[in-house]
């Protein structure tokens, strides 16, 4: 019997899997090459500011119930969740503003103020939307990518019609609105799924009812706390976590990993999981011999954007902002176009700010606000201070001409993260914050696969395989692979 599991990377992915798999016995050990566990959702704290490193948008809440659900569990038991009203604004050109409702019925009415009959059109827009929402997360969301044979399940057999896949998310969106600013409303979920709304495969309007019609939630105390609330819970179930542990190299017999192996120690190892990047364990880790896909292969997958990330602390409250504010004022096919076509620094970026400290006096000194500023940019592109501090001053004087305050003198601590930082820390593949870009090409069991075709008992999770970028996926990611070792493995 099987009784020693190893997972590289301390993410999302990596503690949903240590929780199953700590849950059918075993020993389960964690190994993060950072000094703290959470991947790309830690934290950092600085003069009373807390600071989210990473993911802000606590969507498919159903999803992190679930989770805790198999355990006997709640989110309750973890972290406290408070559904945002609004859920987040767009600031258009013109600082024209559209803030979005927690109140289905208000976001009804916000439609038709702009467009005449819109209100009945976006219920049949989200029902249809909400229908490929479940069928996907029944049928086809927690498949393990094996086998083609996952997809003939009767009931997306007789749905696949229904489920848009072949379909352009922008052709759908224009089949039921008219007005520009609804259409950027319903595109906007997509751009950090890899793709242009043009180019985006309809199924995606799932994103729509999610972020409309379930609406949009934050953990009191950030996103870390979700991280803790998954640390504790494996704690619980007898988990081992070990940070300030870079894997460098592994040890073979008989077609199977036989020790993992840092600087300094060696751990036996049963069953490897690998929740760090893909690319990087399968290349750098890996012998040769035993990587699963080539390096054109590598060059040849679309990747989701990267990002220039800015933290600041600034010593003035901010009136305007809203806790989820997207900068809308500037065309999004030429961001998207600079980011997948020209892969090159944006001119007219569009960008994100979120102000936790509008809804969470935990994350930031009375009288301050807590801001994360955000531009997604191409992944493998050239990363310097100089084109950091550029891109930062055209994002602080369309965040100030909007909010009519001066802000950039009331800073107090500053700091930046872009591609060098995310290959640094994470090992990322060119830098990217998101994983693969969600295209058809790259959807479902064309995604990188969770198991090593030549090492047995070698796995993978994570944002670079099935399901996809997101933090629920990333959960279901652990979900599945775990699954798939507990019965492949006769555990």
């Amino acid at each position: 019997m099987l009784n020693n599991y190893n997972i590289i990377g301390s993410g999302f992915s990596a503690l949903s899997t240590a929780a199953v798999l700590a849950k059918k016995g075993g020993d389960v050990n964690v190994f993060e090459k950072n000094n703290e566990l959470g991947g790309r959702a830690r934290q950092f704290s600085e003069d009373g500011f807390v600071f989210d490193m990473g993911p802000s948008w606590y969507w498919m809440p159903d999803v992190f119930e679930n989770f805790f659900n198999k355990f006997g569990k709640q989110t309750s038991d973890y972290y406290d969740l408070v559904k945002l009203d609004p859920g987040f604004q767009i600031i258009f050109d013109n600082n024209h503003t559209m803030k979005v409702s927690s109140d289905w019925n208000d976001v009804l009415d916000l439609f038709e103020t702009y467009e005449k009959g819109s209100a009945d059109k976006l219920n049949k827009f989200i029902n249809d939307a909400e229908y490929k929402y479940n069928i996907s997360m029944k049928s086809l969301i927690y498949q393990p990518g094996i086998s083609l044979l996952e997809l003939l399940k009767k009931d997306i057999i007789l749905n696949i019609g229904n489920m848009s896949l072949f379909s352009s998310y922008r052709k759908l969106v224009s089949q039921y609105f008219t007005n520009p600013f609804l259409k950027k409303l319903l595109e906007f979920p997509v751009l950090f799924l890899g793709a242009s709304p043009k180019d985006m495969p309809s199924l995606y309007s799932l994103m729509a009812y999610s972020g409309l019609k379930q609406g949009t939630y934050y953990p009191i105390g950030g996103f870390g706390k979700v991280i803790q609330g998954m640390v504790t819970l494996c704690e619980e179930l007898g988990v081992n976590f070990h940070t300030n542990h870079e894997i460098k190299s592994c040890k073979y017999i008989n077609n199977q990993i036989s020790e993992i192996l840092t600087s300094s120690s060696a751990f036996k190892s049963d069953i490897v999981i690998c929740s760090a990047d893909y690319n990087h364990f399968d290349h750098q880790i890996l012998e040769p011999k035993y990587s699963n896909y080539t390096e054109k292969y590598w060059n040849k997958r679309v990747m989701s954007p990267s990002c220039l990330i800015y933290y600041l602390g600034v010593d003035t409250k901010i009136d305007k902002l809203e806790h989820h504010n997207l900068f809308f004022d500037k065309d999004i096919d030429k961001h998207t176009e600079d980011i997948y076509t020209n892969m090159k620094w944006p001119e007219d970026p569009l960008f994100y700010v979120c102000c936790p400290s509008k809804t969470d006096n935990s994350v930031s000194p009375d009288g301050k606000e807590n801001l994360f500023l955000l531009m997604p940019i191409s992944s493998g592109i050239n990363d310097s201070p100089g084109l950091r501090e550029k891109y930062f001053k055209v994002m602080m004087d369309r965040l100030e001409s909007y909010c009519k305050q001066t802000i950039s003198d009331k800073i107090i601590v500053k700091k930046s993260y872009c591609i060098n930082d995310f290959k640094d820390d994470y090992n990322a593949y060119k830098g990217n914050a998101y994983g693969l870009a969600n295209t058809l090409s790259q959807t479902a069991n064309l995604k990188p696969k969770i198991k090593n075709k030549h090492l047995d008992n070698l796995y993978y999770t994570g944002q670079l395989t099935v399901p996809g970028p997101g933090v629920p996926p990333s959960i279901i990611s652990g979900e599945i692979v775990a699954d798939y070792i507990l019965k492949n493995h006769n555990q």
